[in-house]
């Protein structure tokens, strides 16, 4: 299971643009190429993985305490917590795939898309089930919903520091692979010159 390429593609010119870093010096060659790095965040992957097991536990207590509480709501906060709960629960369960795939492997429009998910729609809908009073909060829910924006904030953090230095090592490494790739195949044009003239045409910063 992956995303669409039309999707992976938008989600990887979002990232380049949003997280690259342009004021970083490229790789000093050939150190860069002494080992490869692992971007991969374990703090991100550990509470990733605690709330795996948290969400199912968080959705029953949702449950329990809406249907106890169903009877006193209104017909509109009826509506918008019947389809909280259908939106949360799909949208988590792809939330965590992209936020596993991206990290482990180090791919940039899944944890893109996790990131995303997670700011603009996940975080954002259980901060209205925290602070919404008309919504007749009991305190269960606000125990849960607490632990569940403090997992949401710090995934949201921590998925941002991933992707900006996982942005970067893809874009020094396609640097450093330009390098190789000149090295490797120079312009005749520059190399057909006399020692002179070259030095001559890289004082004056020409090819």
């Amino acid at each position: 299971m992956s995303l669409p390429e039309p999707l992976r593609r938008r989600l990887g010119s979002f990232s380049r643009t949003v997280f690259t870093d342009s004021h970083r010096p490229g790789p000093q060659y050939p150190a860069d190429r002494a080992g490869i790095e692992i971007i991969s965040s374990l703090p991100l992957q550990m509470s990733l993985y605690f709330n795996v097991y948290f969400f199912p536990f968080w959705w029953l207590s949702t449950v329990v305490m809406l249907h106890l509480k169903y009877p006193v709501l209104s017909d509109y906060y009826k509506f918008i917590l019947v389809t909280i709960m259908i939106l949360v629960s799909l949208i988590e369960v792809i939330r965590l795939y992209l936020g596993y795939v991206g990290n482990l492997q180090e791919k940039v429009p899944e944890l893109a898309g996790f990131w995303l998910l997670s700011l603009l729609l996940q975080l954002p809908v259980i901060l209205f089930l925290l602070f919404n009073e008309g919504l007749k909060i009991q305190p269960l829910e606000r125990a849960v919903n607490i632990i569940f924006a403090l997992f949401l904030s710090f995934q949201v953090i921590a998925a941002f520091v991933t992707l900006k230095r996982t942005v970067n090592k893809l874009a020094a490494h396609f640097r450093l692979n330009e390098f190789d790739q000149l090295e490797e195949h120079p312009a005749p044009e520059f190399y057909s010159l006399g020692k002179e003239e070259r030095a001559v045409s890289m004082a004056c910063g020409g090819p």
